[in-house]
């Protein structure tokens, strides 16, 4: 098994989440993070005095998924969230050593 972290644009939330239900992947986590890449924030005007936006609000969503799903979820994943502009995000994949089901007791594999 393995874990898809992936950083996006806020607004690309829902088309990710239908792709990876499309694929038939159940259970994703979704928080809602801040940060920068070579984006390095950006300068906004209010109230007519400049301040630096040093991060910038993106989606981390986190699913884990068997090791034979991992490309065709990483391809769901890129094809809806890609823009092609800088700041589109990361996808970072770990592995899982074991997951339980609290609820049945059920691992691994049949606990996703």
């Amino acid at each position: 098994m393995k874990l898809i972290t992936a950083i996006i644009k806020p607004f690309k939330l829902e088309e990710v989440r239908q792709a990876l239900t499309d694929l038939g992947l159940q259970g994703i986590t979704v928080t809602e993070v801040k940060g920068y890449g070579r984006q390095k924030g950006h300068t906004e005007i209010y109230r007519g005095a400049e301040y630096a936006v040093s991060f910038l609000p993106k989606i981390k969503i986190e699913a884990v998924v068997a090791a034979a799903d991992v490309d065709r979820a990483l391809a769901a994943i890129i094809q809806a969230a890609k823009t092609g502009q800088i700041g589109d995000g990361k996808i970072f994949v770990t592995g899982v050593e074991k997951t339980v089901r609290i609820r049945t007791g059920e691992s691994d594999l049949s606990a996703l």
